[in-house]
């Protein structure tokens, strides 16, 4: 059935009704991977966008919820050229479309997406409907100027801290949950780590009685970023000073508790194949990433100093701190090591906690 996406500036684009589809207002980012559309889906700082995937087609090797990164589908809505019925994996338990029926995802296919990317490219978020009738385009300007982004009620969904690797003998690390991909929590167990997952809401002096030795504090939507309440909590984790990595937002949300300026992109970095350059190593990883906002290279934190910068645009994409055991990257850490990946900076906080290394 016929449904269209309408953008800010008027565009409309038309397409194809796909699972529970419903009139639903966003903000609208693209993603550029061609593979990995099942962690995308499931990486919680995706809550509550829309989702346009430049890739073609969706769904060809099917849904296998051992691949999500968090405990489900996160987007408001997923916009795609063509969805694949039909998927081709032998690990595959069912097709997109089931999933994203499951968890009443909003899908439009069919649509012109070289034309929606070419319409938006240059600008981090732009306000968006999916909608069947266009027969009023003068309220559906008004309903997106009318919309405010906010977190979806399932972003807070969980409650009680969790322990992983509880048989592991390796360092005690808690992780402060603003929307961690469970790869990276995988990651610590898988170097021997006792992880406890702490959710968005716990108090830090919840996490402070638990005699933890080491803090990540794990990456999620930017909307983050104005919780004052939320803010208050990461100072008080921060004046604990354990030895701490930031992932994401977590790199935005110290910086910013530590009274360093944060700034928008040009152009969001959302994709697989972002190459950033370690300054002290002077070499260069491509690296998967999902963000809007940077540190502002001129006004970083007292005792902060650039670990690593975006090749493309020079943007601030980690930070190390000479005054406190922390270090922070924005993008996403590969947890597979290899002479290619950024799975080092696991072990460097890892020898961090155990006093072996220096920030």
């Amino acid at each position: 059935m016929q449904a269209y996406l309408v953008l800010e500036d008027g565009s409309v684009f038309p397409g194809k009704k796909i699972s529970s589809f419903k009139e639903t207002v966003f903000e609208l980012v693209i993603n550029t991977s061609m593979t990995g559309y099942l962690e995308i889906l499931s990486d919680p700082t995706y809550s509550g966008l829309g989702v346009l995937m430049t890739y073609p087609m969706v769904g060809n090797y099917g849904v296998n919820p051992g691949d999500f990164e968090s405990r489900r589908p996160c987007p408001g809505a997923l916009i795609i050229n063509e969805i694949c019925s039909t998927p081709s994996n032998f690990r595959s338990k069912q097709p997109l479309e089931a999933i994203l029926l499951e968890f009443d995802i909003p899908c439009i296919g069919n649509i012109d997406t070289r034309a929606v990317v070419k319409k938006i490219r240059g600008k981090s978020l732009v306000r968006a409907i999916l909608t069947d009738d266009i027969s009023d385009l003068e309220s559906i300007a008004e309903k997106l100027a009318a919309y405010e982004s906010r977190l979806p009620k399932t972003f807070y969904e969980k409650t009680q801290p969790q322990t992983f690797g509880q048989e592991n003998l390796g360092p005690d690390v808690a992780v402060f949950d603003c929307g961690i991909k469970n790869s990276q929590i995988k990651a610590l167990v898988d170097r021997d780590c006792r992880v406890t997952v702490y959710p968005t809401l716990t108090p830090a002096q919840t996490l402070a009685a638990g005699g933890h030795q080491g803090l990540m504090i794990g990456g999620g939507p930017e909307l983050l970023l104005e919780d004052e309440g939320l803010m208050k909590e990461i100072s008080a984790l921060l004046a604990l000073n354990l030895p701490t990595f930031a992932v994401g937002v977590g790199q935005l949300l110290t910086a910013k508790a530590l009274g360093g300026g944060i700034e928008k992109i040009k152009m969001g970095h959302r994709g697989s194949n972002y190459p950033v350059r370690f300054l002290e190593k002077d070499r260069t990883y491509v690296t998967s990433q999902n963000h809007a906002l940077t540190p502002v290279p001129g006004k970083l934190p007292v005792g902060a100093r650039v670990l690593c910068e975006n090749i493309n645009d020079k943007s601030v994409e980690g930070l190390v701190y000479s005054d406190r055991p922390l270090f922070s990257v924005q993008f996403y850490p590969d947890v597979k090591k290899g002479k290619h990946t950024t799975a080092f900076l696991f072990d460097r906080f890892i020898e961090m906690v155990k006093g072996g290394a220096s920030s």
